[in-house]
């Protein structure tokens, strides 16, 4: 993986945290970014979720299913939602239920092969809250490059310690 994740940032008013992370994808074009983060096939599940519902369009319904466990090795159940805005090829925004918020996914070209992903997620909850979505975030991003190099996280093997890494980092900054 050549690329580098850059550390996730963060703005809080109240309850209400939007954390932006800037992703530099110089050697894949957006053609070949968007339907890795589109949820078109199996894209989103090569680093994201599964998407049990997707249907693309403007206000179309979207369901996603994190495939990593938890501590007792359950796995999570789908978080429902709706697709709140749709540009081919360039943007991307599901609002899910729960804590998952509004995430944001802007594509826009990069020189002539590359990609800039620009992300934002709006969450409401605590400072912990909002710490552990900057590491879980940055953690997928990781994915996602690695997806794109054609490497797809094989959730079977996942383990939380690239989280709990991740997760001290952002709480000591």
């Amino acid at each position: 993986m050549d690329e580098v994740i850059e550390q996730g940032t963060g703005r809080t008013r109240g309850d209400t945290h939007t954390l932006h992370f800037t992703l530099h994808l110089p050697r894949h074009p957006v053609e070949r970014v968007w339907p890795v983060v589109a949820g078109h096939g199996d894209g989103l599940r090569t680093w994201l979720a599964a998407a049990d519902t997707f249907e693309p369009r403007l206000g179309g319904a979207v369901a996603l299913r994190w495939l990593n466990t938890g501590p007792g090795g359950e796995t999570p159940p789908a978080v429902a939602g709706r697709i709140t805005a749709w540009d081919v090829e360039r943007v991307a925004e599901y609002t899910l239920e729960g804590f998952h918020g509004r995430i944001r996914l802007h594509l826009e070209p990069d020189g002539e092969h590359g990609t800039t992903l620009r992300f934002s997620n709006e969450i409401r909850g605590d400072d912990e809250l909002r710490r552990d979505c900057l590491a879980a975030w940055h953690l997928h991003f990781e994915y996602l490059a690695e997806a794109l190099d054609g490497h797809p996280v094989d959730w079977t093997a996942w383990t939380p310690d690239r989280f709990e890494e991740l997760r001290q980092t952002y709480a000591e900054a």
